[in-house]
């Protein structure tokens, strides 16, 4: 989930953070281990959204695009700006680029400017913008930007593609065999017990729900109802998205691959702000909200030894942030000073891994989901026609 924090750093006075954090107790753990001394912690309720829940969804990318491209024409700032407010039609967004203008003429730097909409411009965009406002290659760190989000996104469209087969095939066997349960088996029940056979214990079982359905039938979808809508809220909760998230990463398999895909995400952001200019301690600090708990807990300790002057490889490898082939990297970017470029590699290297683990994954899973619903239809279909098949035997 994530928070807006109001909160207190030694020579910048008050500030607002935007944080990813699983409770208000880890929030603030995460802004104290960046040096800040937390005044207010509120949770947001929606995510990069101008104008409340109900409002359009911003597109940080394409503002990033539009800038980049008003820029590279030769354009200022001011003007860059000025020409967006031009074009665009809704009133939330134009308010806010018209409140960048206004900072602008006030002589404050598009970082600040930046920095006064944290529910719209995250921390690690502004520590961007911040830091090639100190190098004078805004341009360089926008194409940065776009390049960094496009990959980011194209690694989480590879898994939701991945995922919507398998889910589509569980939504339709559970329909399927809901119609069977609450229609099909009461009015087999019905003819059974007009016929009055001596039903297998499992169609017996069978058939005893449809007579208990037929019978309170209004008892049995108030119930079913009330159990979606329970299930529905308990899913919603991050606690319960935690507790999952904790479940498969006890998982040998899968939490090696969440391992992985937590890294990949890490090093690419990482690579991005350390390419940036950014100093590697500030940008670790940055960072962290991107992983885990437990994750997150080690990377304070390599944090914590790369300050003592010990080489980020090694740091790396002593808290188990790294694989052998990462770690081969991170010496060569320690090696030749490209360490930001060493990350990004890391991380295209640890994507193109997590795509063979999914496509392989899924080939493996579908067959087996479709031969366990279909198990479970025919196992429901056998039960309610095993007497008739019992009954045609008698008779030949």
């Amino acid at each position: 989930m994530r928070y807006e924090v109001k909160a207190i750093l030694d020579g910048t006075g008050v500030t607002t953070l935007t944080l990813e954090a699983v409770d208000e107790r880890d929030v603030i753990g995460q802004a104290v281990a960046q040096g800040y001394s937390v005044l207010a912690v509120k949770p947001m309720q929606a995510l990069n959204r101008m104008g409340g829940l109900g409002g359009p969804q911003f597109s940080l990318v394409l503002f990033s695009q539009e800038l980049l491209a008003l820029l590279d024409a030769g354009l200022t700032q001011l003007d860059a700006f000025e020409t967006m407010v031009e074009k665009e039609n809704r009133p939330d967004k134009r308010k806010m680029l018209l409140d960048i203008i206004s900072r602008l003429n006030e002589g404050h730097a598009l970082s600040s400017a930046l920095q006064q909409f944290p529910e719209v411009f995250p921390t690690l965009y502004v520590a961007t913008i911040r830091a090639s406002e100190k190098t004078g290659d805004l341009t360089e760190s926008l194409s940065r930007f776009i390049v960094y989000q496009s990959q980011m996104d194209l690694v989480r469209k590879k898994i939701v593609s991945a995922s919507i087969y398998p889910l589509l095939l569980m939504a339709v066997g559970s329909l399927v065999a809901l119609f069977l349960m609450l229609y099909v088996v009461p009015k087999f029940s019905k003819i059974y017990e007009d016929i009055g056979t001596d039903l297998p214990f499992f169609s017996k079982m069978l058939m005893r729900w449809g007579g208990l359905l037929d019978t309170h039938k209004s008892l049995v979808f108030s119930g079913l109802a009330v159990f979606l809508l329970a299930t529905t809220s308990i899913v919603s909760q991050p606690a319960f998205q935690q507790w999952c998230m904790h479940l498969l990463w006890r998982l040998p398999a899968i939490g090696e691959r969440i391992r992985v895909y937590q890294l990949a995400r890490f090093y690419r952001t990482l690579g991005m702000l350390l390419r940036g200019g950014i100093p590697i301690v500030s940008a670790l600090e940055m960072v962290s909200g991107l992983l885990q708990p437990a994750l997150r807990a080690q990377l304070v300790q390599a944090s914590n030894s790369i300050r003592e002057g010990k080489p980020i490889s090694h740091a790396m490898e002593t808290y188990g942030l790294t694989t052998p082939v990462a770690l081969r990297f991170l010496r060569v970017g320690e090696s030749t000073g490209g360490m930001g470029e060493m990350t990004e590699r890391i991380a295209n290297f640890y994507d193109d891994e997590m795509a063979r683990w999914v496509d392989w994954f899924t080939r493996l899973f579908e067959p087996l989901l479709m031969a366990f619903i279909g198990l479970i239809i025919g196992g429901i279909v056998v039960m309610m026609y095993f007497p008739i098949f019992e009954l045609a035997g008698s008779i030949q």
